[in-house]
């Protein structure tokens, strides 16, 4: 195995931010929760030189903080990242520089002051990879990777759709000529059919320049088109890890097969429509966690076992690990 990027059992809490009104409140004798928020909790996973791991789970199970540790953008709580085997990643430290992000938001994460091709080539100009005579060059060869004119280089981003805002987005994390390419979300706020179209560049850029890739994602139907290997999340840890077939084919986990349930397939036998089964429940507060498994209130296989002991992460003989007692 040659892993490139590994979290190990890193955990991340978030103390409450205390704001003026919280402690006029408190004058008032109003109980405010002060509890810390478990966002991640004691995951371990690895991913493979040119690879492309999928990292999945509903709104608010930890995922996009987890990219973020792995990215080195925040500092785990406990435990540790490591990128080439080296010492443990620390946030901010020139390292992380190896690791670029692709964000949800494009029109958020682009300086809306700032013309593209600056956009693109501030980071290459400062870490010394070109000089700044050779800015404009460079920025429209990386404009023409992603599909667009090299022309829009004096352009602002406001000047751009969405979809070509994401791929100058793609653009700037490519030019600092990362090892690892963390997308987090990066179709969720696209149209479906501008969707296809990034993931397609993806596709095409990974295999131009053997990269290795975290894509996380809440639909699994996008994730199953650019993983290798999948990683489940489910209220701040991994529930299941498998490669893309066999977690797509043959599920373990029961809320693997519950986010599988929740796509929805057209069904052309008896009545035409579409079907698709929601989760049932309602995702638990990080604050207070069930018991035992913590899936078991929203499972229907749950049994006493579940809502007393917590199913420790363990190979399945499929080459791949689960979270269940019965998996």
């Amino acid at each position: 195995m040659n892993d490139i990027l590994t979290a190990e059992n890193v955990s991340r809490r978030f103390s409450p931010h205390v704001t003026l009104g919280d402690r006029i409140a408190g004058l008032f004798g109003a109980k405010l929760d002060r509890r810390p928020v478990m966002a991640v909790t004691d995951v371990t996973l690895s991913v493979q030189r040119g690879a492309t791991l999928g990292l999945v789970g509903e709104s608010g199970c930890g995922k996009s903080t987890l990219g973020r540790m792995l990215a080195g953008i925040l500092e785990p709580s406990e435990g540790m990242t490591r990128l080439n085997g080296a010492a443990p990643m620390q946030a901010g430290r020139k390292t992380t520089t190896r690791i670029q992000t692709v964000f949800q938001d494009p029109f958020a994460s682009l300086n809306p002051r700032r013309r593209v091709g600056d956009t693109i080539t501030e980071g290459p100009i400062t870490h010394g990879l070109i000089t700044r005579s050779a800015a404009d060059s460079f920025a429209a060869v990386w404009l023409t990777k992603v599909g667009l004119d090299p022309a829009y280089v004096s352009r602002f981003p406001h000047q751009f759709s969405g979809g070509q805002r994401q791929r100058i987005a793609i653009a700037r994390a490519l030019a600092m000529q990362p090892e690892v390419l963390i997308c987090d979300e990066p179709v969720a706020s696209l149209d479906v059919s501008i969707q296809a179209q990034i993931l397609n560049l993806f596709l095409d850029l990974r295999r131009e320049f053997g990269l290795t890739t975290i894509f996380i994602s809440h639909d699994l139907s996008v994730v199953r088109h650019v993983s290798d290997r999948v990683a489940v999340m489910y209220l701040g840890r991994i529930v299941e890890i498998a490669d893309a077939n066999s977690l797509y084919s043959m599920p373990q986990h029961p809320y693997t097969q519950a986010l599988l349930d929740s796509i929805p397939k057209l069904s052309i036998d008896g009545n035409i429509g579409v079907t698709f089964q929601p989760i049932r429940g309602e995702l638990p507060s990080p604050l207070s966690p069930p018991s035992g498994c913590a899936f078991h209130p929203r499972c229907a296989r749950a049994t006493e076992l579940c809502r007393g002991e917590r199913p420790r992460l363990k190979a399945n003989g499929m080459n791949g690990l689960v979270a269940c007692h019965f998996g």
